[in-house]
């Protein structure tokens, strides 16, 4: 049997295991964990339910991402994180998991909402 890979484990991973990480980062500097959700809305798709559920079923990161109906700006979220440029990770999902974190990251340096979400 070979070994998973790094990013089969992330994918495998429940959302609500770094979700308390999110919120952390963002109230850290500021920032509410409304804010937070509300990121997580736009991106996503998922309401305020859906994104308790997700949280209480502890739903793995593909998962959560398959069923999500993604912003149709969300090509418009470009620069680094983590090392990598968004716009050019080939793994469709684990793109989708770096959208999540530029958001957070760009939520918990002090950018205008307005600005996060690329209108």
């Amino acid at each position: 049997m070979k070994p998973a890979s790094n990013n089969d484990r992330i994918f495998r991973m429940p959302f609500a295991s770094v979700y308390p990480h999110y919120v952390t980062k963002v109230e850290k500097k500021g920032r509410t964990k409304e804010e937070l959700h509300t990121v997580i809305h736009w991106l996503t798709g998922y309401d305020e339910k859906a994104l308790q559920q997700i949280i209480a079923d502890k739903t793995d990161f593909a998962t959560f991402f398959a069923q999500a109906r993604m912003n149709p700006n969300v090509s418009k979220i470009t620069g680094v994180i983590c090392g990598y440029r968004v716009e050019e990770i080939e793994a469709p999902l684990m793109q989708q998991i770096r959208y999540l974190d530029k958001l957070v990251d760009e939520l918990a340096k002090g950018k205008k909402m307005e600005s996060i979400f690329r209108k």
